[in-house]
């Protein structure tokens, strides 16, 4: 990887972080080897490439007014909304001291079990932590899923690809990736329907009685007409 560099400059006492950001930089500190704490501001463009190119695994040449320091992103702080770099720890490290850090896992090549089986690829752990002098700190550890042959078959930690003068301090049958048999879906039968339920959807299906006075269906004056032919049978048989 090419040496990634960046350009900071002291922070005045009085000046506040706030200020800082309302100028378009990042309020930063720079602690660690033979370097008190020190408060410096980096402009946010440089400052968010030279980021996304190291990640917090590589080291940065960072130049403080001319002075140039072996550094490490420490930690990073985000705008909740934004999502750009509001704070920035530095760690100054010694050059001829080991050092340990947390290194993401690079997953090389693709897992037969997925593309013949189906199989879903799960990943557990996406770094592991290392131990080495700064300049040999690799920006990644790679590992090649291509033994995933078999539904259940994992890659541990002895499987990474370790560079010399790096030892990885997590142990060797840690596992990082795993493939796994896709979840069936299940499909739900409906509820059986209670004799309650039956006995009402039969009614509501049926439909109610219709009220008096109302109309019979191919009768159009009403419920009460058969009464009335009743009446007048009744008058012509007295009249007999």
């Amino acid at each position: 990887m090419d040496k990634i560099t960046l350009k900071g400059k002291a922070i005045p006492d009085k000046v506040s972080a706030k200020h800082v950001r309302k100028a378009g930089a990042v309020p930063c500190i720079v602690y660690g080897n033979e370097v008190k704490n020190m408060a410096i501001q980096c402009d946010l463009v440089p400052l968010h490439k030279a980021f996304a190119k190291a990640g917090e695994s590589t080291l940065v040449e960072l130049d403080i007014d001319g002075k140039t320091l072996p550094v490490l992103f420490k930690a990073v702080s985000f705008h909740p909304v934004s999502g750009r770099e509001i704070h920035v720890d530095f760690y100054a490290v010694n050059m001829k001291k080991e050092i340990e850090a947390e290194v993401p896992v690079r997953f090389e090549g693709e897992a037969p079990a997925c593309k013949e089986l189906g199989a879903i690829f799960v990943a557990s752990h996406h770094h592991v932590r290392v131990r080495s002098l700064p300049g040999d700190l690799p920006h990644d550890l790679p590992v090649n899923i291509a033994k995933l042959v078999a539904f259940h078959d994992s890659v541990t930690v002895a499987d990474l690809t370790v560079p010399k003068g790096v030892t990885v301090m997590d142990a060797k049958d840690m596992v990082l990736a795993i493939v796994q048999e896709p979840r069936a879906v299940e499909e739900i039968a409906p509820p059986t329907p209670t004799a309650e339920e039956v006995a009402a959807a039969a009614a509501a299906t049926e439909g109610e009685p219709p009220k008096a006075g109302g109309v019979i269906p191919g009768n159009p004056e009403g419920a009460g007409a058969p009464a009335k032919e009743a009446k007048v049978e009744e008058k012509k048989a007295g009249k007999k």
